[in-house]
């Protein structure tokens, strides 16, 4: 039960707290990020940069989701999406959530720069402050293009994890980052598509809303077919093996499809499904990519 306070609004509670971290969306950068660590070694990660630093670069992911809550509260409202978050429905002060957000942030840097590496930490700082400043503040608010331009914060988690392991940036670590960079269009436009009427009411230049649905859904498709030309480029720098490729291209066909089928507008409710193919086809990849990897350690590829 929650209580109310002198001033009759509700009391936050911890679990307001961590939905203003966004916690699905962190899961998924942290499972990219580990990724990304054991990617970048034959042997084994040392436990502590294993831990610390997801531990790190997912406290400063959560400071970048808190500060995204404190930016975005008055468009929340309107969208249902988003309408139950708790700064739009004034569960949590917008000073907390900027005084948690610092916390976490702090906390993150602090960790990174203890027990991983310098690198790590201002990459992490630099991704932290590109999706919190650069795209929330700004970009989201500015162009129709705000999901390219502002696509590589989200794609940095796999390079932060490579870093973490390695000290240095490598052109493995930076092809994970333009896998995510190139599926971030395709992936957000299908949703964009799906709320385009609530884009519309809070003045969100979304593709979708300045350009047409139309529009928005040849882009998609054009998109698709660069990521599945991206996704292949493991195998074709030796990255990866013949198991990876044989993913990489049933994902990539199958997400070519949903995308086809969006185009043509021949499936029902194709925009949100799209979207939603799209978050596993991401996990399966990077899954592909790290199976492929300790199987030929192992010698059996």
């Amino acid at each position: 039960m929650r209580s109310l306070t002198n001033a009759g609004q509700l009391e936050a509670s911890w679990r307001d707290y961590l939905e203003l971290t966004k916690p699905k969306v962190v899961a998924l950068m942290i499972i990219t990020s580990a990724i990304g660590m054991l990617l970048a070694t034959e042997g084994a990660v040392p436990w502590v940069v294993l831990v610390a630093g997801n531990l790190g670069i997912a406290l400063c992911a959560g400071s970048a989701a808190a500060i995204n809550h404190v930016v975005d509260r008055r468009i929340d409202l309107h969208m249902a999406r988003t309408q139950r978050r708790p700064l739009a429905q004034g569960r949590v002060n917008p000073v907390n959530a900027v005084v948690f957000a610092m916390l976490l942030g702090v906390a993150g840097m602090a960790i990174l720069l203890q027990w991983v590496n310098a690198i790590t930490a201002w990459l992490t700082l630099g991704s932290l402050l590109g999706y919190a400043v650069i795209y929330t503040s700004f970009l989201k608010r500015a162009t129709p293009q705000n999901i390219v331009i502002g696509g590589l914060a989200g794609a940095a988690p796999p390079l932060l994890g490579w870093t973490a392991v390695t000290g240095q940036i490598d052109a493995e670590g930076l092809l994970l980052v333009l896998i995510i960079f190139a599926w971030t269009p395709p992936h957000f436009w299908a949703l964009a598509i799906h709320r385009k009427a609530e884009y519309a009411k809070v003045d969100i230049p979304m593709l979708p809303v300045t350009h047409g649905e139309r529009y928005t859904k040849l882009h998609i498709l054009l998109y698709t077919l660069i990521l599945l030309a991206v996704s292949l480029l493991p195998y074709v720098i030796q990255m990866s093996g013949p198991l990876y490729l044989v993913v990489a291209l049933v994902l990539g066909i199958r997400f070519l499809d949903w995308a086809w089928a969006l185009w043509k507008d021949s499936r029902l409710h194709a925009a949100i499904k799209t979207f939603k193919y799209s978050l596993w086809y991401l996990l399966w990849l990077f899954v592909a990519l790290l199976v492929d990897h300790y199987a030929s350690i192992a010698g059996w590829l």
